[in-house]
């Protein structure tokens, strides 16, 4: 038994909650490697973009170890899209008292009193904000993420995430442990934009020598 329950606190530590919500906000808004952007589409092509982030969702739980069955209803997923959408304010904030100033609202007004489960002995007791274990998906989605994240603001003392400054990204991603603050969710988009920012700064040079080498081209007639 202890083995089992080392190996459950292991795959649903605070930073690996943390991270899926991470996961679960990018594939619900579209903008992680598992969902690419949705474009404006007809009913039908919309249906086919649920579908898809439905799908993305799923493989998203599955990952940070939710049991089998998984199973989201279209409803499921918009709900958990609006929950996305507000835990996406504690990412967004710029400094440590702005994350704590969203992740207080949402505990006001989202979530129910702290309470310990064992899920009927199938786990080790756990904190749960959610009203009951059956709780929809949505409600333990956002509850799950607000516990998670006002935990990892409490033990370092600074924002629990960010936003990617890539603006050809906009994923959220998790912060930890010391060292300088992140700017991307990823060395793709931190590669991709220090590229990109070289690029603009030859093509700046470029210019410029052409300017002066244009400049110094009169015939010098008085």
């Amino acid at each position: 038994m202890a083995a089992l329950s080392d190996d459950w606190s292991t795959r649903h530590s605070v930073l690996a909650n943390a991270r899926r919500t991470a996961a679960l906000i990018n594939a619900l808004s579209g903008t992680g490697d598992r969902e690419p952007q949705p474009k404006p589409a007809a009913e039908a092509e919309a249906a086919t973009v649920a579908v898809a982030v439905a799908v993305a969702v799923a493989e998203v739980l599955r990952e940070y170890g939710e049991s089998e069955p998984v199973e989201l209803a279209p409803d499921d997923v918009v709900r958990m899209r609006v929950a996305a959408l507000l835990l996406r304010e504690v990412f967004a904030a710029e400094d440590v008292d702005a994350a704590a100033a969203a992740l207080n609202r949402l505990l006001a007004e989202q979530t129910g009193p702290l309470r310990l489960t064992s899920h009927g002995g199938s786990a080790p007791w756990h904190p749960h904000l959610d009203s009951h274990d059956d709780a929809p998906w949505d409600e333990w989605f956002l509850t799950s993420s607000c516990l998670a994240l006002t935990v990892l603001l409490w033990d370092h003392q600074r924002p629990p995430g960010g936003l990617c400054a890539s603006l050809a990204c906009r994923n959220v991603y998790i912060t930890s442990g010391p060292g300088p603050a992140r700017r991307y969710c990823s060395r793709r988009c931190a590669t991709r934009e220090r590229v990109a920012a070289h690029r603009r700064g030859q093509r700046a040079t470029d210019t410029k020598s052409h300017s002066h080498s244009g400049s110094g081209s009169g015939s010098g007639n008085s």
